[in-house]
């Protein structure tokens, strides 16, 4: 992969890195791998449950060790029934310098609403 072909012609080139900023992807390589190698800014997605504290806060450390920027992060409503919600949020928006660019609420299914839909209601990505 080169950077010259990934975002060629894009106003946005988004990279997606499912299941964490250390999840090996060989004996060598993580998913941290493809930010760094292009220098890209990261947003973190944080699935709001208990212990999301710790884990965002470890992850922007790793990331940071790394030596790239969080650009932004959103919030990813997994419990719908998380006991202190706002406080964990708040206390999520007080940790980072960088800001948070959306909620997602809990859907109970896929479908409920299109990605898009789903995206312009709750994303602020090209503000």
């Amino acid at each position: 992969f080169t950077r010259g072909v990934l975002m060629q012609g894009a106003d946005l080139t988004l990279v997606e890195g499912a299941g964490g900023w250390r999840v090996p992807l060989n004996e060598r390589e993580t998913l941290a791998e493809l930010p760094r190698q292009l220098q890209l800014p990261v947003i973190l997605v944080v699935g709001m449950k208990l212990g999301c504290i710790s884990h965002a806060l470890l992850t922007v450390e790793a990331i940071k060790r790394d030596g790239l920027r969080l650009a932004g992060w959103v919030a990813n409503t997994i419990d719908p029934d998380m006991a202190e919600f706002e406080a964990n949020l708040d206390t999520l928006k007080a940790s980072f310098a960088a800001p948070l660019l959306g909620v997602v609420p809990h859907l109970d299914t896929a479908d409920s609403l299109t990605q898009a839909e789903l995206a312009a209601q709750h994303l602020s990505l090209l503000d």
